[in-house]
């Protein structure tokens, strides 16, 4: 079962295998994408600039994947592939403004 993507809570979907997967980031999350990346402000800038990898936009996704299971890093690169650098570049924003921002509060307190 597929989980709908909480803006609010800087979530986004990517579609794979088939079906729209949860990217989910959460704290873990992104300390795994910095472990295998490093720096999450540096990695914000190379985006701002044009200049992030698209090993690095797979592998952000896969480290925020909330439920890889019968997924591989391989199939997450295929999928950003499959779906063009215009149309990835929108999950990626939602998580890119969930490292910089943090939460959105929808009640605006």
């Amino acid at each position: 079962m597929s989980q709908s993507a909480n803006p609010f809570r800087g979530e986004a979907s990517l579609p794979l295998a088939g079906a729209p997967r949860l990217l989910r980031p959460s704290f873990a999350a992104l300390v795994a994408a910095e472990e295998d990346l490093g720096p999450l402000f540096a990695l914000v800038e190379r985006a701002g600039a044009g200049q992030l990898k698209l090993a690095e936009l797979a592998a952000l996704f896969w480290h925020c994947l909330d439920n890889r299971e019968g997924l591989s890093r391989d199939m997450v690169g295929e999928a950003v592939l499959a779906m063009g650098l215009a149309e990835a570049s929108k999950p990626l924003r939602v998580l890119l403004g969930q490292i910089l921002q943090g939460r959105v509060d929808p009640a605006g307190s």
